[in-house]
């Protein structure tokens, strides 16, 4: 089980010391390593972060703890009606009460009577006497009573809402005044009888043969009580904290739905409920007792449960997992690296939901109400459509999105779910080379690994098809199936008769119709027998200076990659480590730095090659249960029209490309709308263009929303004494009276305009739109991104 998910090339080759990433030793006991958490703050356990609970309500949502939020915003009433409802209905249940106590309600004492024993009551309708059984029911009869009032009239006029939206959202002091209002209030009320409180104490004393002094003590104590009471009661609501003021305006992202699963339960994560149920109770034991000392990541438990679930797959497997688990632990199906962790994390990462965290959606009204607050993050099922970002330099591109997303990436090849390529500039800042499996630093004599020129194919139309759409796929008016078609009259010819294919400099030879390079390839053919191979050959030389031949053309950008700086790349002969594509079935952490400052068209070329070599294999993988990825830190003059169909054939193959441009403008213009139509996830960072913006505004639609248009009219009086009120209104306040027509219209609006985006995404923030490979959307979003670093 140690070696499954090994990844390599075609050829074996021995490792060099100091340029492939070496195994990182297990941390040392009782120092728990960090879970999915941004390093700058401690974070959970891993067993509380196992057991916290992930739902999401759309793509990009941030799963780890999440609460779904309304869709639409509760319509909350006005501070001036919340108060104006609050005073009338208290001044009403005064009154109510006010009546029934002076007995202007008649016959509001009655149903006491009627449910209880005639000898609790003295004749006529009398008062009983106090302390009997009659006057204890109907104390509490008149406190039911008041208690109804209270209730009935503080719904209808709302005074929980108003008492937390008007005295508690205004601090603590407003609410210890208002507090300490009310209990003097009350304590008056007490002291006069208004409120049948202290009534109701008394019926309960044992007065009834009591001496007068005994009484009176009994009284005296009583009140005191009730006085104590309310006084507690009133101090409490002075310096009580009301949760939910704000409950209808703010939203805790990370705040927990669901309890989590309880510990050592039946449905606890962190004790490894899968393998118990298949019957591996003790490996269960080890594992769970691992995550308990600390000797295990959240990358041990992902890789662990993935092994799991391809011995689930194929069952022969299980005595491997077995014995491995009972003799690694943690450390069990470890990544061929040997890596359990990067060395480094700069983001903070969910690999149990495969997210990292990108940012928080902005909380303005810009954002659906119901994702205002929530924090946003990408995973393989949003990126499986890939991602177009453009922002002009400086913008955090490459700090607030490709790092953290190939750091992610990486995270899970570790945890053999992913295979990751970062293709980047010399000295982008996208971790450290530890972090990777391959280093390819393109034009350094010092670099380990080289890049495969032909994809690791042997088939040569395949190969001069990849070649033809590097070389000239952004030549405008060559075409890209004739310059394929005369690669491959060289390269199948070459083949033959080699059996290998020929390096930069030979194929450079061969498209300038050497005579000695095309000498010696004849005459190798020839006596190998070759005729076929032979008639490629004299086609090309019939073609060659033709008009339209695209051979010049193909000679010319080979001649960018000939170049002293690249001497001992690109070889075919076997004496280099060339890294090809055709690895993607493995899970594998590759960095290819290309020499942009120096060799701007060569790098460009590479770039292209590699763009097209991906969506290649990536479709023509046997095995798509990795997700591959493809990262590109500037993408400019990349994009060819057979790439660019390529990215839509992404989704299908569990695959997907990050491509990021300082404007629109570095893509042919015939490719700008078809690349934002072929990608699933846009993303326009603070200070793009409005030629930029115009774009994405026409990619993302528009939407129907409500509009209120407030018309001011004078109002003329016919009246004089109206006239006189009106004049002294307008000597007041120097404005004329005049009534407000509001008119209520939905109208179709751009979701984003272009002069939003080149003017109002502040620095820091970017509107991002995902798709999801299933195919669900998320409109829009203003985001406020989390640097790493």
């Amino acid at each position: 089980m140690d070696t499954d998910g090994t990844y390599g090339t075609d050829e074996k080759r021995p490792p060099r010391a100091g340029h492939v990433p070496r195994p990182a030793g297990p941390p040392p006991p009782g120092i728990p390593p960090k879970p999915a958490h941004a390093p700058a703050g401690p974070g959970p356990s891993l067993a509380d972060w196992l057991r916290t609970p992930r739902s999401s309500d759309g793509p990009g949502v941030w799963m780890y703890g999440h609460v779904p939020r309304a869709a639409e915003k509760p319509q909350a009433a006005a501070e001036r009606t919340l108060l104006s409802g609050a005073v009338i209905s208290l001044l009403a249940c005064l009154l109510v009460w006010s009546l029934l106590r002076n007995g202007y309600v008649p016959y509001w004492r009655v149903p006491p009577r009627l449910f209880t024993p005639n000898d609790w009551w003295p004749p006529l309708g009398g008062e009983p006497l106090m302390g009997s059984a009659g006057d204890v029911v109907m104390r509490m009869y008149e406190l039911l009573v008041v208690s109804g009032l209270l209730v009935g009239f503080g719904r209808l006029g709302n005074w929980g809402e108003a008492w937390r939206r008007l005295v508690v959202a205004r601090g603590r002091v407003v609410q210890g005044v208002f507090a300490s209002v009310g209990g003097l209030l009350t304590l008056w009320l007490l002291s006069q009888h208004a409120v049948p409180v202290r009534q109701f104490v008394y019926s309960l004393l044992p007065l009834e043969g009591a001496g007068r002094e005994q009484s009176a003590s009994l009284v005296r104590s009583a009140d005191t009580a009730v006085y104590v009471v309310v006084i507690l009661l009133f101090v409490w609501i002075a310096l009580r904290r009301h949760a939910g003021v704000f409950r209808h305006n703010s939203h805790t992202p990370d705040s927990v739905e669901s309890p989590p699963a309880a510990p050592g339960g039946p449905d606890d994560p962190a004790a490894w409920p899968q393998l118990r149920g298949a019957g591996l109770g003790e490996i269960a034991d080890r594992l769970g007792a691992e995550a308990g000392s600390g000797r295990m990541n959240d990358v041990d438990y992902v890789r662990i449960r993935r092994a799991w679930e391809s011995v689930r797959a194929e069952p022969t497997r299980a005595v491997a997992f077995a014995d491995s688990v009972r003799g690694k632990g943690a450390g069990a199906c470890v990544h061929p690296s040997g890596n359990r962790d990067l060395p480094v994390r700069a983001a903070r990462h969910d690999l149990l939901a495969r997210q990292v965290l990108l940012g928080t959606v902005d909380d303005s009204a810009r954002n659906p109400y119901g994702r205002r607050g929530t924090r946003l993050a990408l995973d393989p099922a949003v990126l499986g459509t890939s991602l177009l970002a453009v922002g002009p330099s400086g913008a955090g591109k490459t700090r607030q999105l490709v790092r953290p997303v190939v750091e992610s990436l990486s995270l899970q090849a570790l945890a053999g779910q992913a295979a990751v390529i970062a293709v980047t500039s010399v000295g982008a800042q996208l971790g450290p080379d530890a972090a990777y499996d391959v280093v390819v630093r393109v034009g350094d004599p010092e670099s380990v690994y080289d890049i495969d020129l032909y994809g690791g194919t042997t088939d040569a139309d395949e190969a001069a098809t990849l070649l033809a759409e590097a070389f000239v796929g952004d030549v405008p008016g060559l075409e890209v199936r004739r310059a394929a078609t005369a690669l491959a009259q060289l390269l199948g010819p070459f083949r033959t008769a080699y059996g290998r294919f020929p390096a930069v400099p030979e194929l450079r030879e061969l498209l300038d119709q050497v005579p000695g390079a095309l000498g010696g390839l004849r005459t190798a053919l020839e006596d190998a027998g070759q005729h076929v191979m032979l008639r490629e050959l004299d086609a090309r030389e019939r073609q060659q200076g033709a008009h339209g031949d695209p051979g010049p053309a193909l000679a010319d950008r080979v001649a960018l990659l000939d170049r002293p700086a690249f001497a001992g790349f690109f070889d075919t002969t076997g004496q280099s480590r060339p890294f090809s594509l055709r690895a993607l079935e493995h899970p594998l952490r590759v960095r290819i730095d290309l020499p942009e400052r120096g060799h701007a068209d060569a790098s460009r070329i590479l770039a292209r090659l590699l763009l097209t070599q991906f969506t290649f294999a990536a479709a023509a993988r046997a095995d798509r249960s990795l997700f591959a990825f493809l990262a590109f830190d500037d993408a400019s003059h990349t994009l060819t029209p057979q790439t660019v169909r390529g990215l839509q054939r992404l989704r299908s193959a569990n695959a997907g490309v990050l491509l990021t441009l300082r404007t629109l403008d570095d893509v042919p213009e015939a490719l700008r709308t078809p690349l934002l139509g072929a990608v699933g996830c846009r993303m326009a960072f603070s200070g793009v263009t409005t030629w930029d913006g115009k774009r994405f505004a026409e990619a993302w639609g528009t939407e129907w929303v409500e509009t209120r248009d407030v018309t001011h009219r004078t109002v003329f009086a016919d009246q004089p004494l109206t006239r006189a009120i009106h004049a002294f209104r307008k000597l007041v306040t120097g404005k004329a009276v005049t009534t407000d027509a509001v008119t209520v219209r939905q109208v179709e609006r751009e979701r984003w305009s272009a002069s939003d985006l080149a003017h109002a995404v502040p620095p820091g923030h970017a509107v991002l739109s995902l798709t999801s490979v299933k195919g669900e959307r998320a409109a829009p979003l203003l985001v406020r991104l989390v640097s790493a670093g």
